[in-house]
């Protein structure tokens, strides 16, 4: 009985590596370059007729740009679908931080005195504009 759920996992682990790989365009052949690997043992793999290594895991997951959790439970996301999810959220962050940095270069050139003056004026206008 364990040979068969071993079996059945190792063609789930197969099913997305293989899922992985075609989201790329990548030929079993160009894939099987990538990750110094021969052609026929990705094949056992994506058909789930062998288990890997540890080390193998690791590097197929970084080559597909997946977590070893995604290739073997099916669960976390893939790098691809986390940047799309969240490559507003940095372009966000990083207009942010321009605008910190230009605000912190017009501020190095004041006084003590402007930049006290400065705070008052900010901490006054802030509830003013949320």
């Amino acid at each position: 009985m364990i040979d068969k759920l071993d079996d059945i996992h190792n063609k789930e682990i197969g099913n997305r590596l293989r899922r992985e790989r075609e989201k790329l365009e990548l030929t079993r052949e160009k894939f099987a370059e990538i990750v110094n690997l021969s052609v026929l043992y990705i094949g056992q793999l994506e058909r789930g007729e062998r288990q890997m290594s540890l080390p193998t895991l690791v590097k197929i997951a970084d080559s597909l740009h997946v977590t070893t959790d995604y290739l073997i439970y099916g669960k976390g996301i893939n790098s691809q679908d986390y940047i799309k999810e969240n490559s507003s959220k940095y372009i966000e962050l990083s207009e942010i931080d321009d605008k910190i940095s230009r605000l912190n270069f017009l501020l190095s050139k004041c006084s003590k005195k402007e930049l006290d003056l400065i705070e008052r004026m900010v901490k006054l206008i802030i509830p003013y504009i949320k």
